[in-house]
């Protein structure tokens, strides 16, 4: 038996001011289980905590339970297994499947980016070293386990999980962990939301509701905001109808995982219904293309979670001019082009990856355009476009913004204010207490406003590495 809290407690790791760096540390007498673990991303202070000593011990932690595959909620698990975390990392089959792709992928590109900076000479650090490699990002990997949806099992001492669909990409969950409090036989019941998806996700069936819980931490996104779908794909169609007709590129900064499957989707349908001149359309990142192969594979299987319908025209994401660019000489041979077409790349604010080059090279002609198809976080190079930044510094240079930049927020595969809102409306109780996360502040604030005015409830944005009982 671990010494430790007689009370359970709840750790606000990361996640906490920031949309970035989720990381959530539940604690009792018996055991400690960390949910999700994350990156932090977008501006350098943030950036910066990555490199600081984590505010516990890996190796004391038993067990991290991961609600989905994105980097800002798994990217740090390489680090922290290195570092001695000796336990499981369970997850659903889906965030299993996405997390092969992400973490060796983020490993290599940080590889990448170090060996950039030190041959350009731009890093204030000599040399430039990644915050952990490929090889790191396979050694962690080797610790997951996956665990079926909807039931419930053992994770640690004392504590069990429960992942239920979240709705947001492939294999994304809610978590919660039933605790043994210790006190007289009580258990307590925690609900992570994670990131929930949309109600109209056109993928993916909607998140299952909330349990029983007697406390629920909730994401705030987009916690102050509704998003306006009324004219999002005439938007989307019109934007690059007009820019092929001028000649130039259209150019999307896409999340790897589930937006460029989400952009492949309606692009296959507005080119099939005539709304789109036939354009060849490049997916130019290889972990978006291995991620789409997931997708195209869990459909083929039949596995759960997906909208009903999607194969009923053959493959969802063939646009009928689809070309995967897989190799850098592909990638480099997409800039020498001057016809009209659609790059797909990632990363999806900007802040990395092949989509730097083609920003580079496509911003300064006013023919193409920049189209922001998601959130963009504080200090990223996609949230200086969305602002109308002149322009922007890339790969040790300014870049010149003469493009047209076209910001989508409706293509947001995050709930909204509503939606979040009604989330909660469904659970069979009001919980002692909700806590608003993984927003910026104004978002969380705005969230946690409405919880307390629309459902009277007793809502809390909490402050970085707070501590709260949960007994």
């Amino acid at each position: 038996m671990r010494a430790g809290p007689l009370p359970p407690i709840l750790r606000f790791l990361g996640g906490t001011g920031t949309v970035t760096g989720s990381r959530f540390l539940v604690e009792t007498a018996n055991a400690r289980v960390l949910v999700d673990c994350g990156l932090f991303q977008g501006l350098k202070a943030l950036r910066a905590r990555n490199w600081d000593r984590f505010p516990v011990r890996p190796a004391a932690i038993d067990a991290i339970v991961l609600t989905h595959a994105h980097v800002d909620h798994s990217g740090f698990l390489p680090a922290v297994v290195r570092d001695g975390f000796p336990g499981p990392i369970v997850a659903s089959a889906g965030t299993r499947s996405l997390a092969e792709i992400v973490l060796p992928d983020c490993g290599h590109l940080q590889e990448e980016d170090a060996a950039f900076a030190n041959r350009s000479g731009y890093s204030k650090h000599k040399p430039a070293l990644p915050l952990y490699t490929e090889d790191d990002a396979y050694t962690a990997l080797e610790r997951f386990t996956d665990r079926p949806i909807a039931e419930t099992f053992d994770v640690a001492t004392g504590i069990s999980a429960t992942l239920r669909h979240a709705g947001h990409i492939l294999g994304s969950s809610t978590v919660t962990l039933g605790l043994d409090s210790g006190q007289h036989g009580t258990r307590r019941t925690i609900t992570f939301s994670g990131d929930l998806g949309r109600q109209r996700h056109p993928l993916l069936a909607p998140p299952a509701a909330p349990p029983d819980s007697d406390i629920v931490v909730i994401e705030s996104t987009y916690g102050d905001r509704d998003h306006d779908d009324s004219h999002v794909l005439e938007q989307f169609a019109e934007a690059i109808t007009r820019t092929a007709r001028r000649g130039g590129t259209v150019v999307i900064p896409a999340f790897a995982v589930d937006r460029t499957e989400v952009l492949l989707f309606h692009l296959a349908n507005l080119i099939r219904d005539g709304l789109v001149p036939e354009l060849p359309v490049y997916v130019d990142s290889p972990m978006a293309l291995a991620t789409l192969a997931r997708y195209r594979h869990a459909l083929a299987a039949g596995q759960p979670g997906f909208r009903p319908g999607l194969t009923t025209n053959g493959d969802p994401f063939d646009t009928g001019h689809l070309h995967e660019v897989r190799d850098v000489a592909g990638s480099k041979a997409l800039n020498e082009q001057s016809f009209p077409s659609v790059i797909i790349s990632a990363s999806g604010m900007a802040t990395g990856g092949r989509v730097l080059h083609h920003l580079a090279h496509r911003l300064t002609d006013s023919r193409n355009t920049v189209m922001l198809v998601g959130f963009q976080a504080e200090g990223t190079r996609g949230r200086l476009l969305q602002e109308g930044a002149r322009s922007v510094k890339m790969l040790g240079r300014y870049v010149p913004v003469r493009a047209e930049v076209v910001d989508i927020p409706g293509f947001s595969v995050h709930a909204d204010r509503g939606e979040l809102l009604q989330w909660l409306r469904t659970a069979p109780r009001e919980p002692e207490a909700v806590f608003v996360v993984h927003g910026e502040p104004q978002s969380s604030a705005a969230l946690r406003d409405s919880i307390a005015d629309e459902l009277g409830w007793n809502a809390i944005v909490p402050r970085h590495l707070e501590i709260v009982r949960v007994d």
